[in-house]
């Protein structure tokens, strides 16, 4: 059965594009409200300065990324603390009871292959979550570092306090995305752990035992989209970061924050906008990965 949580973000994510959908339809009767979407996703220099009321200062785009990665870190570790613990790349003991069961006449041989495909199917989903939730951690600490070191926003910058709240959303509401079928189960093992922590106390807790390779070796054997996708992701994220660069170094002398720079090199030979292209090869990319995975019946072994 689908979570509640896969639904509840479905229709977040419904009710965010839905708009963005009938702004863009050829009708003089939606200009209104084409330009109200207009007016909340200005910011910067395209925001006029008589229309400062309900803004926050741009800088602020950096608690999109605090957010970001303090969110994606927490879902990462807690999901690979479960993968680690209960969808292990080797699990021969319960094959091997299961197996003894059978023999014994515990259970039917079609049961038996059944219940074995589904370990493996759910192993499968569980760790190409973690991959692909590892590939939004390295997406959002570079931007966190680009926000901080590479950009320059300048002091009289503004933008809506609706896009504000957008970018919060979305950084919130994307990592989880990314794991939203497994989250319910995940944040369980994750509270019977801290009650169990509050039970028997630090002494009385089992030891954590942990091997480097096991908790790595399961990527190993993931499917080969998940690499390509992988591939792409790589592929979009270094040119966004070189286009930040780019970007970037037009403001190094205080002079110029205020000047408008046409920026060159990398794609900005070929679009207008080549680090929100970028940043939609990233996200597609990441996306495509999880959709084939949950479409792909076949697990890893």
């Amino acid at each position: 059965m689908e979570s509640w949580l896969a639904g509840l973000l479905r229709a977040a994510w419904v009710a965010g594009i839905l708009p963005l959908i009938i702004a863009s339809l050829p009708s003089s009767r939606l200009n209104s409200f084409h330009g109200a979407l207009l007016g909340f996703a200005k910011r910067g220099k395209i925001m006029q300065s008589s229309s400062h009321k309900f803004t926050v200062p741009q800088r602020f785009f950096c608690h999109f990324y605090v957010v970001a990665v303090v969110w994606t870190t927490l879902l990462l570790f807690t999901l690979w603390a479960y993968a680690y613990k209960m969808a292990p790349s080797v699990s021969e003991p319960s094959l091997y009871s299961t197996i003894a069961s059978h023999l014994t006449g515990g259970s039917h041989m079609f049961s038996f292959h059944k219940s074995h495909l589904t370990l493996l199917q759910h192993r499968h989903r569980v760790w190409s979550s973690v991959f692909v939730l590892l590939l939004m951690e390295i997406q959002v600490v570079r931007r966190l570092i680009e926000t901080i070191y590479t950009f320059q926003y300048s002091p009289s910058a503004r933008m809506h306090i609706f896009g504000y709240l957008t970018g919060l959303f979305f950084y919130t509401a994307a990592p989880l995305s990314l794991c939203c079928t497994l989250a319910p189960e995940v944040f369980g093992f994750a509270a019977a752990l801290v009650a169990e922590f509050i039970v028997k106390g630090k002494r009385q807790m089992p030891a954590f035992e942990f091997e480097l390779w096991e908790s790595v070796n399961p990527f190993l054997k993931l499917r080969w989209f998940q690499w390509i996708g992988a591939a792409i992701f790589l592929w979009g994220w270094m040119h966004q970061r070189c286009c930040h660069a780019i970007l970037g170094s037009l403001r190094e002398r205080a002079e110029q924050i205020d000047e408008y720079v046409i920026p060159h090199g990398d794609w900005f030979e070929i679009v207008s906008c080549p680090h929100y292209l970028a940043e939609i090869v990233i996200h597609l990319s990441l996306s495509l990965s999880l959709s084939l995975c949950h479409t792909n019946t076949k697990p890893f072994l």
